[in-house]
C-alpha cells in the first residue's frame, strides 16, 4: 500500500518526489528553504496560539489510539500536517528538524510559528527514558534556522537519579534561549515508573509541584513558557505561575466532546494563551482532520 492510498490527500504525490529529489541532490535547500520562509510574530492580535505537536515519532512514540504504528508513514503524516496547517485558526507546528525541514521545502510554513523540539532521548519505554537527552533541535541550531520558540521536555521521577541530568540539561537549555531572546515552552511532568513504563502523575498536586520546579530553572526566566496538561483543579494549577501558558492536548480520547468541554474551561483561565495538541487532532477517532483543527481553533481563539 502506498502513501497515496490512505490519509487525506492533500500533497500531490509529484510534490513529494520533489521533496526526495531535493534531499538527496542538493541539502542545501533546507537553509534556502528556512532562509526564505516568512516569520509573524509569535502572537497574533488576539493574544492566542494554536500549535500542532508533531514531536512524538522521534522518541519511538508512534501509536495514536489503539494502533501502536498509525504515525509510522511519513507521508501519511506530512499530508496531515500540511492539511491542518493550511486552516484557518492554527497558527504553528512543534516538531523535530527532520519534519520541520520536510515542511519547510514543502513550503507550508509561511506566517506560522515554528517550534523546535529539543530533548527526545527518553524513548518511549527505554530504561533511560528519565535521562531525557537533548538529541534534538539546540539553541543554536534554532537561531540558524529563524524557528520561532524552543520546547523542552521535563519529566521527574523522584525516585530515578536519571532525572537530575534532565534537569539540569533543560536548565541550561533555558539559560541559552533567554541569551538568545527565544521563547522556550517547559513541559513538566511529576512521574513514576509502573510495571516498566513511565507515567505521568495528573493530579492537581503534582502539576503544581513540576510546575514550580520548572519555572525556576535557568539564570532568566523572561523566555520562559509552560506547556501544561488539563487536570482538575486548574484554577489552583494556573493561580501557581505567572509565566504565559500553552494547554498540552494529551492522548487521543474516543470521547471528543469531553475533551474538546475541558479545553474550552482550561482555555478562559487567567495566564492560559493557547493551545498545543498532536495526535488528538491529527489523527482523529472518525479520520476528519478539517473538522477536528477548525473545532480546536474555535476553542483557542474565540476563548
Amino acid at each position: 500500500m502506498s502513501h497515496r492510498d490512505h490519509g487525506p490527500g492533500f500533497i500531490e504525490p509529484e510534490r513529494f518526489a520533489q521533496l526526495r529529489e531535493r534531499r538527496a541532490t542538493d541539502p542545501g535547500a533546507v537553509a534556502d528553504a528556512h532562509a526564505a520562509r516568512t516569520r509573524r510574530l509569535v502572537l497574533g492580535d488576539n493574544g492566542r496560539l494554536f500549535i500542532l505537536a508533531a514531536d512524538h515519532p522521534a522518541r519511538g512514540a508512534l501509536g495514536v489510539g489503539d494502533d501502536p504504528m498509525a504515525m509510522a508513514d511519513r507521508y501519511e503524516l506530512l499530508d496531515r500536517l500540511a492539511l491542518a496547517l493550511s486552516r484557518p485558526g492554527v497558527d504553528g507546528v512543534l516538531a523535530t528538524a527532520d519534519i520541520i525541514d520536510d515542511l519547510a521545502l514543502l513550503g507550508v510554513l509561511d506566517d506560522k510559528v515554528v517550534v523546535g523540539s529539543m530533548n527526545r532521548g527518553g524513548l518511549r519505554g527505554a530504561t533511560f527514558e528519565l535521562d531525557d537527552r537533548f538529541t534534538g533541535y539546540d539553541i543554536d541550531g534554532i537561531v540558524r534556522d529563524r524557528l520561532d520558540f524552543a520546547k523542552s521536555l521535563l519529566r521527574i521521577d523522584l525516585q530515578d537519579p536519571a532525572s537530575v541530568a534532565t534537569i539540569a540539561a533543560t536548565a541550561a537549555a533555558v539559560s541559552a534561549a533567554a541569551a538568545a531572546g527565544v521563547p522556550i515552552m517547559i513541559e513538566p511532568f511529576m512521574s513514576s515508573r509502573r510495571d516498566g513504563a513511565t507515567v505521568n502523575e495528573l493530579t492537581t498536586q503534582a502539576v503544581i509541584t513540576s510546575v514550580a520546579i520548572a519555572s525556576g530553572l535557568g539564570t532568566s526566566s523572561a523566555y520562559t513558557w509552560m506547556k501544561l496538561p488539563v487536570v482538575d483543579g486548574m484554577e489552583r494549577v494556573m493561580a501557581a505561575t505567572t509565566l504565559p501558558t500553552l494547554l498540552l492536548g494529551g492522548e487521543r480520547a474516543d470521547d471528543a466532546a469531553a475533551t474538546y468541554a475541558s479545553w474550552k474551561g482550561a482555555l478562559r483561565l487567567p495566564g492560559v494563551r493557547g493551545l498545543v495538541v498532536g495526535r488528538t487532532l491529527v489523527y482523529p477517532p472518525d479520520g476528519d482532520v478539517t473538522r477536528a483543527v477548525d473545532t480546536a481553533a474555535a476553542l483557542v481563539h474565540e476563548a
